[in-house]
């Protein structure tokens, strides 16, 4: 068994090539065409008209003794996160490139989040048969801009023709010291070895280490051909089978997995894609998947022979389709229920720390690994860093569109959406202009909603300045609440979330007035002095206090004695926003790391254009300037640059750090009660000032 990703830039032949490859293994008689819209993984009404990948898909065929299953995968920027998701259940990799184009911007993310994870690799270098492809060219590229340990496994005769064709090496003397050069570079054993004795190095021996090699993804094999004639595929193929290695996992341990994509049925019922490492899952078996959350499974599929069949079970190393998990949420774990993870009660003096939001860096790529996926694989690409209302084209359609956009949700978790009560209005976080088009498609025709959208803006967040800190004491004035709560606001490390700990003794508070504080502190910090969120602090609970449970004689519970939770959940933003208050925000935009690429006479032009968005050369070579600009501006450049080149510029850019805002500063509308306003908030909160 073998889980095989298809990546690549927009446009690279991703799809064609998945077309080809299960025509080449008997699955399908003909070969689909984009153009047509008839491929096997591009199944929505969109994906088809426009020609690109939204969704990750996966197909399934047999190349000798090993099961296949390959996901297709979408090479749009917009939709990155279909990627990262991905990339957690992946045994290994087709990189597809073009010959034409070359090396592009997505194809250097995607190449260098791949070995930033061992994930083994092969390039697959398509469209030899076009006007304009290359060969040697394409290489040089490789090298410089991907990885320098690249193999090119054949050559290419007819290029730029319809007769174009790929000629494996074999065991030529002429490739063995080409492969010689590339894996004695990364193994200081092997060329000692050579040194010794060169005829110790026998073909066998090399291609036993490039098999080494590639599966520690430090070589990467080149094969080239075209998905439109098929050449060069059958070399592919046996290069897969060859070099990649097969799924891992003991069938007979504890089950343990991944979901990595949730779908919806024909009717309404959820489907979750798992990967699973460990262990047998079978048909009413009960499974945890985070947080407390379980469920019985009530129907596997499984992919076989470029289907999904019915099975009662599914084992480790395999991707299944799982019915009856109602609660299930991308990127869940999925364990046998007494591995059920429960919350802890808090202890003093430590730290509890949330998950990185839209505003930290991305995770660090030696992130601990467990035993459910691969080591770091989550959080290597930017957050979206665009928002947009999505406005319903009757008023009477507000709640559901709600509704439809949690489920558009559940199936992309990056879609954040972000409910505006007073306003009656909801947002979605984006990466690009293309996703308001499927949003906007998916909706009309999976829940016949008609929307508009509002201009796109750019989201930033707030950054503690300093330390601050409240307390409101109970039964003393102007505190309303019978509660006590103090709190102090400092900032924390870049990434690091939100950490909440604990300077009262453990026992002066009961377990669920002490969650319930934490779960405020984090609930209210989505919205900071400028209404943008606050993603990395440390908030401390310094004072703390309650009225115990009291009655009548009668025995008649009377509230106006006792605190309940509610007191906490009330008072705890009005404390908060005070301490956030005295230690002030500074408002960060999200900032991109550029690359241009121009014509050398174009570049006199270029500057003064790129001066005027906000971009900052930091280095110059000939043809080259590499700098940082703000994400708010990305677009804009993209719009000037063919006017400025020719149509011969190539910008690359991707999401690098928040910085703070030059000029104005920016607010975002509130979706609360704002509890910057005291009067306001105790209206809505309390109906009394």
């Amino acid at each position: 068994m073998l889980n095989l990703g298809i990546l690549a830039h927009v446009d690279a032949g991703k799809t064609s090539l998945t077309e080809r490859l299960l025509h080449a293994a008997g699955v399908i008689d003909e070969v689909g065409s984009v153009d047509d819209g008839n491929t096997q993984t591009d199944t929505l009404d969109l994906e088809r008209r426009r020609g690109i990948t939204i969704k990750s898909a996966v197909v399934s065929f047999a190349v000798g003794d090993t099961t296949v299953n390959l996901i297709d995968t979408p090479g749009h920027p917009d939709f990155i996160a279909e990627v990262e998701r991905v990339l957690n259940v992946l045994d290994g990799a087709v990189l597809v490139v073009s010959a034409v184009e070359g090396v592009q911007a997505q194809t250097r993310v995607l190449m260098r989040t791949l070995r930033r994870l061992g994930i083994p690799t092969l390039v697959f270098v398509n469209k030899i048969d076009r006007a304009g492809a290359r060969y040697d060219g394409v290489l040089r590229e490789l090298a410089a801009k991907l990885s320098p340990a690249v193999v090119a496994m054949g050559s290419v005769t007819g290029l730029g023709g319809p007769a174009a064709a790929f000629t494996p090496s074999g065991d030529s003397p002429a490739f063995a010291a080409d492969l010689l050069d590339v894996l004695a570079a990364q193994d200081d054993a092997l060329l000692a070895a050579y040194v010794a004795d060169e005829d110790a190095l026998t073909c066998d021996r090399l291609r036993a280490e490039l098999v080494a090699q590639t599966g520690r993804a430090v070589a990467h094999p080149v094969f080239f051909g075209s998905a439109i004639t098929g050449a060069g595929v059958d070399a592919l193929v046996a290069g897969i089978r060859e070099l990649l290695p097969a799924a891992q996992g003991d069938p007979a341990g504890p089950v343990s997995g991944t979901v990595f994509k949730v779908e919806r049925g024909p009717a309404g019922e959820k489907i979750a894609y798992a990967r699973l490492f460990g262990g047998t899952l079978r048909v009413r078996d009960r499974v945890s998947f985070g947080g407390g959350r379980s469920g019985k499974v009530t129907a596997i599929t499984v992919f076989d022979g470029g289907t999904a069949v019915r099975s009662q079970e599914v084992a480790a190393g395999r991707i299944a389709r799982l019915w009856g998990l109602t609660d299930v949420r991308i990127g869940d774990p999925v364990a046998p229920p007494d591995a059920a993870a429960c919350d802890p009660p808090p202890k003093a003096r430590t730290t509890t720390r949330s998950p990185a939001r839209a505003g930290a860096a991305p995770a660090p790529p030696d992130a601990v690994a467990g035993s459910t996926g691969r080591a770091g694989a989550a959080g290597h690409f930017a957050p979206p860093t665009l928002e947009t209302v999505v406005v319903p084209g009757r008023p009477g359609d507000r709640g559901a569109l709600h509704l439809a956009l949690s489920r558009l949700a559940e199936q992309d978790p990056l879609i954040g959406l972000r409910q505006d009560d007073v306003r009656q209005e909801v947002s979605v976080s984006l990466y690009g202009e293309v996703q308001k088009e499927v949003i906007q498609a998916t909706l009309a025709a999976d829940y016949g909603l008609d929307v508009t959208f509002r201009e796109t803006t750019t989201i930033c967040v707030e950054r503690v300045s300093g330390t601050g800190a409240a307390v409101e004491v109970i039964a003393v004035a102007p505190n309303p609440f019978l509660a006590t709560v103090g709190l102090r606001v400092e900032p924390g490390p870049v990434g690091g979330g939100v950490e909440f700990r604990l300077e009262v003794e453990l026992g002066s508070l009961p377990y669920a007035f002490m969650r319930t504080i934490e779960e405020t502190v984090r609930e209210t910090l989505h919205q900071g002095l400028h209404g943008w969120e606050v993603p990395d602090c440390v908030v401390t609970l310094t004072h703390s206090g309650y009225w115990a449970k009291q009655s009548h004689s009668g025995g008649v519970f009377d509230k106006s004695m006792s605190s309940t939770a509610g007191d906490f959940r009330g008072l705890v933003p009005l404390v908060l926003m005070e301490a956030l208050r005295r230690a002030g925000t500074t408002v960060c935009e999200p900032l991109h790391r550029f690359v241009l690429e121009l014509p050398p006479d174009t570049v006199g032009a270029v500057l003064p254009v790129l001066a005027g968005l906000g971009g900052v050369p930091r280095a110059r070579r000939a043809g080259l300037v590499e700098g940082e600009i703000p994400a708010a501006r990305v677009h804009a450049l993209e719009r000037r640059l063919p006017g400025l080149t020719r149509g011969e510029g190539m910008l690359e850019s991707e999401f690098d750090r928040y910085e703070p805002v030059r000029g104005p500063i920016p607010a975002r509308s509130r979706t609360d009660h704002n509890p910057l306003d005291r009067k306001e908030y105790l209206l809505h909160v309390l109906r009394r000032v």
